[in-house]
C-alpha cells in the first residue's frame, strides 16, 4: 500500500513537472498556424522571394559624395531556390545616400532577391540585402545545442520558453498593437502570460512555482504603473521609438505610440524580473529543504539576502542592456561638446533613463514581493 501511494505521488509530481511543457507544445503549434492578418500585403502579391549568387555587378550608375552612395546598382544574379532556380537574370540594387539602409554587392556575395514575374516572364529583380537566413539559423542551432548540452532537460525548457516567446510576440503581441488594441492591457496580459508559462516550464506546476509567478506578476505590475506615471510626467511621445513614425505614415495614423512605448518598458524589463524571481524562489526553496523547520519570516528573510545580492548586478544588467543602443548618440554628444544637463534633458536620453530607472523598480519590488511569497508558501506543511 504505501508502495503504490509513492508511486501515485511520483506520478502526480511527474504530471504537474510535465505538463507545462506539453501545453507549451500545443500553444507553439495554435500559434504557428494561426494567422496575423497581414500575410497578404498588396505590394508582394505576383513575387516570389529566393537567395541568388552575384555574378556580375556594373556600378557605373552609382553616384558616391563622399562616404554617400546614391543612384543604382545594376547586377546580374543566378537563382538558387524557387520556381526559377538556375536561371539568371538582370537585377538593380537602389542606393538612397544612407549608410544604414544601403548595400553593396560585389561578385560572389548571396542576396535576398524579390522577383516580380508574370507566369513564367521575369518582369524585374529587387535586390533586397545580403543573404544571412542561413548564417542566423547556424547561429541558433549552435545556441540551442550549447544550451541543451549545458543544461539538459531545463535547457530544452529554455529552447521551447524563447521559441514560445517569439512566437507570442509576432502572432499576438504585434498583431494586436496594428489592429488599435489597447497596447498597455494587450502588453501587460501577454506578458503576464509569458512569465506564467515560463516559470511553470522551469518549475513545473507547484508551490515554487506559484511563489514565483505571484512575486513576478507585482514585480511587472509595479514596473507598469510607474511607466504610464512617468511617461506622461516626462512628456515623452511615442514616436522616439524606432521606425514609429513611418508606421503613421503607412496608414496607421491611429496607433497610440506613447502608450506602446509604455507598455515596451515593463516588457523590456520583464526577463530580468522573472529571473530574480526564480534566484529568490529557488534559495528559499533550497534553505528550506536543508531546515524544513523553518518560519515563513525567517525564510523570508533568506531570500531578501539573496535578492539584495542580485539586484546590484541586475541593475547593472538593465542599464548596460538598454545603454548599449545608444553608444553612437553618446559619442555625437561628446563630439559636439553639448553640455551634460542639455544630455540628459534630451528626449532620446531621457527615455533611455525612463527606460532603466522604471525598470529597475521593478528589480527592487521583485525581491521583497517573491521573498514574501516564497517564505509564506513554500513553508506551508503539505497536506499528505
Amino acid at each position: 500500500m504505501l508502495f503504490k501511494m509513492r508511486k501515485l505521488k511520483f506520478t502526480r509530481e511527474t504530471v504537474c513537472y510535465q505538463l507545462p511543457v506539453i501545453f507549451c507544445l500545443v500553444l507553439m503549434a495554435v500559434l504557428f498556424f494561426l494567422p496575423t492578418g497581414f500575410e497578404d500585403a498588396v505590394i508582394y502579391k505576383g513575387t516570389e522571394r529566393c537567395a541568388a549568387e552575384v555574378l556580375n555587378t556594373d556600378d557605373s550608375k552609382i553616384i558616391s559624395t563622399g562616404l554617400i552612395k546614391s543612384g543604382e546598382q545594376r547586377c546580374t544574379v543566378k537563382f538558387l531556390g524557387g520556381e526559377f532556380k538556375g536561371l539568371e537574370a538582370d537585377g538593380f540594387n537602389m542606393l538612397n545616400g544612407s549608410l544604414e539602409a544601403d548595400k553593396i554587392f560585389r561578385p560572389g556575395d548571396k542576396a535576398l532577391v524579390v522577383i516580380s514575374h508574370k507566369g513564367d516572364e521575369i518582369l524585374s529583380v529587387n535586390l533586397i540585402d545580403h543573404y544571412r537566413l542561413n548564417k542566423e539559423l547556424i547561429l541558433a542551432g549552435c545556441f540551442v545545442v550549447l544550451l541543451i548540452i549545458f543544461a539538459g532537460r531545463t535547457g530544452i525548457r529554455a529552447v521551447l520558453s524563447f521559441g514560445l516567446t517569439i512566437m507570442m510576440i509576432w502572432k499576438l503581441l504585434v498583431p494586436m498593437y496594428l489592429k488599435g488594441m489597447q497596447p498597455v492591457m494587450v502588453g501587460l496580459v501577454i506578458v503576464l502570460s509569458l512569465t506564467f508559462i515560463i516559470i511553470t516550464l522551469v518549475y513545473g506546476f507547484d508551490r515554487k512555482a506559484f511563489a514565483a509567478v505571484c512575486g513576478s506578476f507585482l514585480g511587472i505590475i509595479t514596473t507598469c504603473i510607474m511607466g504610464l506615471i512617468f511617461t506622461d510626467a516626462f512628456k515623452i511621445h511615442g514616436a522616439i521609438m524606432p521606425n514609429s513614425e513611418s508606421l503613421l505614415y503607412s496608414g496607421y495614423e491611429n496607433l497610440n505610440l506613447t502608450q506602446i512605448f509604455m507598455a515596451s518598458i515593463f516588457i523590456g524589463s520583464s526577463g530580468a524580473v522573472m529571473d530574480l524571481a526564480v534566484d529568490i524562489t529557488s534559495a528559499v526553496n533550497e534553505v528550506i529543504q536543508k531546515k524544513p523547520d523553518i518560519g515563513w519570516r525567517e525564510a523570508m528573510q533568506s531570500g531578501m539576502a539573496v535578492g539584495r545580492a542580485a539586484m546590484g548586478t541586475m541593475t547593472t544588467t538593465l542599464l548596460l542592456a538598454y545603454s548599449g543602443g545608444c553608444v553612437a548618440l553618446l559619442m555625437v554628444f561628446m563630439a559636439q561638446g553639448t553640455p551634460i544637463d542639455n544630455i540628459l534633458n534630451y528626449k532620446y536620453v531621457s527615455s533611455e533613463i525612463l527606460d532603466t530607472i522604471v525598470g529597475s523598480f521593478g528589480l527592487v519590488t521583485v525581491a521583497p514581493f517573491t521573498a514574501l511569497t516564497s517564505g509564506v508558501f513554500l513553508t506551508r506543511k503539505k497536506k499528505i
